[in-house]
Formats: structure tokens, C-alpha cells, sequence
């Protein structure tokens, strides 16, 4: 434990924070990320997600906040390191992208999370002070990570293990934070319990999933007007017949399922299991004729 204490001290507050190694950090970070969006081993694996998501980034920016002496050093530091590392990983993949120099489409969600960085770094310096005001500066985040975490085991739960690693990567974010900023069992026990209520009550208020699909019924019946559909669990969603003659239906899933999606069309009745499986990582409506 001793060993892990003197590495995380070293590594938030024992580096001395140059501009050079700040930009230097934040082209080799631009670097590695190009790397993972471009090798087709990395597709649809964690790594890739460096390029899109927001974890590893946090992780580089409490690096470089803690390691500055003055909030303003903080707020400068970690603006120019993101100023200069989000450009560069869509400057490096301009020659590997069919989309060439249209790939700086997407920048723009990159740059207002850039303009954010400032205001964040400057009042995320105060978390070196290792106190009660760090932690509440410090919950955002946590729940922040806590939150993309939830979203990535979704991910696995459709393909395990995919994304499996990232969501790993962000509970350890939290515990490392916690580990190495607070040293009172009491602060420890509030950065646990307070991203797990606040992300647990924002999860139960939200759907497990939120997927719609139209799409023609598998066995291709021909229906009249006064054909009406029925899910038998309603809390799994919601369905509409939206081309009788056609036989298409609007499914609308709030879960996993599975359930019973039934038509009825006069003395008619068809039966069918709808659910939500996996294509490709992505959450998508799956209908099949029900065998009795």
C-alpha cells in the first residue's frame, strides 16, 4: 500500500508540470489516440473510445491540474493541452480517412468541451487541498465517470465483453481519485455513496434502453384497418400499427424485453416475441413469430 501511495503522490503533485511537458503530453496523447482510431485491431474495442469519449481525457486533465501551483497555472495548462491534443488527432487521421479534411466536422464537440476546460481546471485546482470542499468539487466527475461507466456495462450486457474494459477503466478512476486525494474514511465513504445515489436515481428514472424500429411484421400478414397491437408486458414499450395492408408496426423498447407483441385483427390473432439484441454494439428491435 505504501508503494501505491508514493506512486499516486508522484503522479498527482510530484511532476513538475513544464509547458513543454504539457505539450508535449498532449502530442503524444493525440498520438496514441490516432493510433486506436485508426488500426482495425482497436475497432469496437475500449481503446477506441479514447477517441470518443471523454474517461482517459479526464483522467490526463486531473494530471495536469494537480501537478500546477497556482489555479490559474491549472486553467491555462489544461486549456492549451486540450487546445492543442483534439485537433491534432483529426490533423493525424486526415490521410487514413476516406473523409479526408472533413473529418474537422467533428471537432465541434471536441472544441465547447476545449472552452469548458478552463473554467474546470481553474476551480479543479482545489482539489490538491485534500479536503471536504475537494470532494465536492470532485463529485461532478465522479459521477460523471460513474455514469459512462453504467453506459459501457449496457454495451457489454448486448456483447460481452464488449466495452467491457472501458467501464473498468472508469470505477478504477473513481477509486484512484479517492485513494490518492483524501486520506479521511468518512470523505472515502461520501465519493462512493454520492455518484452511486446520484447516478442510481438519474438510471432509475431513465430507460434501460431507448430504441424504436419500423419494420415490416416477419410473417408478412395482410391486415384490415381494425387491426390493433398490443405488447403484453406495456412496461417493456410500446407498439403501433403504422401500414395495415403492409403489415408494418412502430416498436418502441424502454427494455431489454423479451415480450409478447400481439395482433389481433378480428377473429384473427398473430403472436410474436419482441426484443432487443445486439447488432454490431448497437441496441436495435428484434422481432420473431412466436412457435407454440
Amino acid at each position: 500500500m505504501t508503494h501505491i501511495r508514493k506512486l499516486t503522490d508522484k503522479l498527482f503533485g510530484g511532476i513538475n508540470m513544464s509547458w513543454l511537458k504539457v505539450i508535449l503530453f498532449a502530442i503524444g496523447a493525440a498520438a496514441v489516440t490516432t493510433v486506436f482510431l485508426t488500426v482495425p485491431v482497436f475497432e469496437r474495442t475500449s481503446f477506441y473510445e479514447m477517441g470518443v469519449s471523454l474517461e482517459a481525457w479526464i483522467l490526463f486533465a486531473v494530471i495536469i491540474m494537480s501537478n500546477c501551483k497556482k489555479p490559474l497555472e491549472s486553467a491555462l495548462k489544461t486549456f492549451v493541452f486540450f487546445l492543442i491534443s483534439q485537433p491534432l488527432i483529426y490533423l493525424f487521421q486526415v490521410p487514413f480517412s476516406y473523409m479526408g479534411w472533413g473529418l474537422f466536422h467533428y471537432y465541434y464537440y471536441w472544441f465547447l468541451w476545449t472552452l469548458l476546460t478552463f473554467p474546470a481546471a481553474l476551480a479543479g485546482w482545489f482539489i490538491k487541498k485534500r479536503n471536504w470542499l475537494s470532494l465536492l468539487i470532485f463529485t461532478p466527475v465522479l459521477c460523471l465517470l460513474a455514469w459512462i461507466g453504467m453506459g459501457y456495462l449496457k454495451s457489454a450486457m448486448f456483447e460481452f465483453p464488449y466495452h467491457l474494459l472501458a467501464a473498468v477503466f472508469c470505477f478504477l478512476q473513481i477509486v484512484l481519485y479517492l485513494f490518492a486525494f483524501f486520506r479521511d474514511w468518512k470523505q472515502w465513504l461520501a465519493g462512493i455513496i454520492l455518484p452511486a445515489v446520484i447516478v442510481g436515481v438519474i438510471l432509475f428514472a431513465t430507460p434501460v434502453v431507448d430504441t424504436s424500429a419500423s419494420m415490416p411484421l416477419p410473417d408478412d400478414p395482410h391486415l384490415s384497418a381494425n387491426a390493433v397491437v398490443t405488447l403484453q408486458d406495456s412496461s417493456c414499450g410500446t407498439a403501433e400499427i403504422t401500414d395495415a395492408t403492409g403489415g408494418y408496426v412502430r416498436i418502441h423498447m424502454v427494455s431489454y424485453g423479451p415480450t409478447e407483441m400481439i395482433v389481433t385483427d378480428g377473429d384473427r390473432e398473430y403472436r410474436y416475441t419482441v426484443s432487443v439484441v445486439s447488432s454490431n454494439g448497437v441496441p436495435v428491435v428484434d422481432v420473431q413469430p412466436l412457435r407454440k
